[in-house]
């Protein structure tokens, strides 16, 4: 039976721990939060014990694999404690906050013999797996143009994180990264990056945030983005159209993705094919492979080095916001500077 600790008891470390808690041969080591009363309220609810600090944690109890749910400049610091210390790690998406750190934590794991494994979740909801599955199978013929969407109010973390820019990075690294792993996992890899957003323009009272990136990949394919912590209510959208016809989801809509082809003789045709999210939590399912491939010593579906590209993508996505220029990807190097 593994034993796993989450560290963090907000939002995704509560999401993680209660996921776990639906696991057989599972069980929840510990939680930790600096705020030792929001640990403890969320150890109560699995039955188990909370801890102010990891170093408190890892003497007390045994761990064989620590789950990192915390923002994004903190992920280096436990990341490679938790190798240190020999145990198998997950972390939360997006892997750092520069290309350098990303490195170092992924060749720190491997140097310790501990697989590292980043959350990703999108490849694990229903309806990006089954819009995946349909390009594999050719059923809209040769992807040309997708479009993806993903919208929300602005986060509030922990001492309120999201806003402090050189700690999240915003919504291009934070958020719409999910799109950014998605469409290179469908596509592979990306060219060129130009993005458009409000990136050091936004006003610090209410931390609005909007991008719109375009990605060209070698393939040929285009892809636009859409990112914003500027809606009321969260939804995610896609449509990726091809030579013969187009998948669409939404997730606001009743039958929430839909493919369509072309017939021959021009007109439409259309084929409802809905997933629901509830049928299974994706986060459960995405920690469930985790667990399996530490078990069974397998490669997972998102990979290290795939987190690695997601935040590459993302950086050179800020950068083009920034300069107003269109980034080559081959030209973003991991500097120690990145912010």
């Amino acid at each position: 039976m593994l034993q796993v600790l989450v560290i963090g008891a907000g939002t995704m470390g509560t999401v993680h721990a209660e996921a776990y808690g639906t696991m057989e041969h599972i069980a929840i080591a510990g939680i930790v939060d600096k705020d030792l009363s929001r640990a403890q309220t969320l150890a109560s609810k699995l039955n188990t014990q909370a801890f102010a600090s990891y170093e408190d944690a890892i003497k007390a109890v045994h761990v064989d694999v620590v789950d990192v749910c915390l923002p994004t400049y903190l992920h280096k610091e436990y990341v490679l404690q938790a190798a240190d210390a020999g145990k198998h790690v997950i972390c939360e998406k997006p892997l750092a906050r520069n290309l350098a750190d990303a490195r170092e934590m992924i060749e720190g794991c491997r140097a310790k013999g501990v697989k590292l494994f980043v959350g990703h979740v999108i490849r694990f909801f229903p309806e990006y797996r089954e819009a995946k599955a349909l390009l594999d199978q050719g059923g809209i013929g040769k992807t040309a143009v997708t479009r993806m969407s993903r919208v929300g109010p602005f986060p509030r973390g922990w001492e309120n994180w999201y806003a402090d820019y050189s700690k999240s990075g915003g919504l291009l690294l934070d958020l719409i990264i999910h799109d950014f792993d998605y469409l290179r996992w469908c596509y592979g890899e990306v060219e060129r990056v130009y993005a458009k957003g409000l990136v050091g323009r936004a006003g610090k009272e209410d931390s609005l945030d909007y991008a719109l990136v375009t990605l060209r990949f070698a393939s040929g394919v285009i892809a636009h983005v859409e990112g914003s912590w500027a809606h009321e209510t969260f939804s995610m959208k896609f449509e990726l159209a091809g030579t013969s016809g187009i998948i669409d989801y939404d997730s606001g809509r009743d039958n929430s993705i839909v493919a369509s082809r072309r017939s021959s003789n021009g007109g439409k045709q259309g084929v409802a094919v809905p997933e629901s999210p509830l049928a299974e939590n994706p986060y459960a399912r995405e920690l469930a492979h985790f667990l399996a491939c530490i078990e069974r010593d397998e490669q997972p579906i998102v990979t290290a080095e795939d987190a690695y590209e997601a935040v590459r993508i993302a950086l050179a996505a800020i950068q083009s916001v920034e300069t107003g220029q269109p980034v080559q990807l081959s030209e973003l190097k991991p500097a120690k500077e990145e912010l």
